[in-house]
């Protein structure tokens, strides 16, 4: 881990993590905040940004290691880890993996909402 890569990472994580916070305001007053229509749609719209980059850097395009961690793990790791979870799990079941592809997204799903909820009771418990 070179600190040029480090660098990307963190210059690409400001920028995701700003475009992120950006279109969660912008979709709230559009669309109100009563449902989570700006995670929604940044969870969506990075998947399809991850999808044209990996297959644009798959087929047309090769940059270097530190524009690729830039955009990838930087930019769409600020933005969304979502689109990491899902081309994880695609990469399973493009490989046919489909039983280690269900058990990744469930468990990826179901254990990081347990994991949201037991950090809520643990820090209730010592508040309290």
């Amino acid at each position: 881990m070179s600190l040029g890569v480090l660098a990307a990472v963190a210059a690409g994580g400001a920028v995701g993590s700003l475009a992120r916070y950006g279109m969660i305001v912008w979709i709230g007053k559009l669309l109100g905040t009563g449902f989570p229509y700006g995670v929604l749609l940044v969870n969506i719209t990075g998947g399809f940004i991850m999808g044209v980059l990996v297959e644009l850097m798959a087929l047309a395009w090769s940059p270097n290691e530190a524009i690729r961690i830039f955009l990838t793990v930087g930019i769409l790791g600020g933005y969304t880890t979502f689109s990491a979870f899902s081309l994880d799990a695609w990469l399973l079941l493009d490989k046919g993996m489909f039983g280690p592809a269900l058990l990744y997204i469930a468990a990826s799903v179901i254990l990081s909402i347990a994991a949201l909820v037991a950090g809520l009771y643990v820090t209730r418990l010592a508040l309290a």
